[in-house]
């Protein structure tokens, strides 16, 4: 595995290395040795979450409080993401700043996000599965998150009226977010 350090520190974009020969492709989606031994920390995954979306939809902006906080590893198994997080963490210098990348079924990327981060990503692909696992468990009371379409955030989503849940479209601005990170 490859790791690239992202704009954001903390933030990294995985590279496996993909084997291919006349069968098809063979790579290592999770390798808690080598990502723990890069993150400086051991890697204890608590839940695996799998999501199947039609094109054009939009999940997110979503994040974990303490004491329930996440980390996410993500990818995709079929179809295509543009994956964002922004930075949530108070003494960041990147503060309310943002990463978009794409994430696909082609380049079997993988992108690491520590707590402190919103996540949400937009679909390209009709039936795109997308998969994370995350270091805790859900936790209804500290789920929180912020607007997807936040002005003060100006993501570009490269989609005029994705399809966002009900919830997703009541979440509040960034200006009004309270960060526990």
């Amino acid at each position: 595995m490859d790791f690239v350090e992202l704009e954001i520190p903390g933030v990294l974009l995985i590279k496996p290395k993909v084997f291919t020969d006349n069968r098809g492709a063979f790579f290592e989606s999770f390798r808690y040795d080598l990502i723990s031994k890069r993150l400086g920390t051991y890697m204890e995954f608590s839940q695996d979450n799998h999501s199947v979306s039609h094109m054009n939809v939009l999940r997110g902006l979503h994040l974990q409080n303490p004491p329930f906080e996440q980390g996410k590893l993500v990818r995709v198994a079929k179809g295509c993401v543009d994956d964002v997080v922004v930075d949530l963490r108070k003494k960041s210098a990147h503060f309310g700043k943002h990463i978009k990348i794409e994430l696909n079924d082609e380049n079997n990327h993988m992108l690491w996000i520590p707590p402190g981060f919103a996540h949400g990503f937009m679909t390209r692909k009709n039936h795109t599965i997308f998969l994370y696992k995350c270091t805790k468990l859900y936790n209804k009371q500290c789920e929180t998150g912020i607007l997807w379409n936040d002005p003060e955030l100006n993501i570009n989503w490269g989609v005029t009226n994705p399809i966002v849940s009900d919830k997703d479209n009541q979440l509040p601005y960034f200006r009004d977010f309270k960060s526990s990170f």
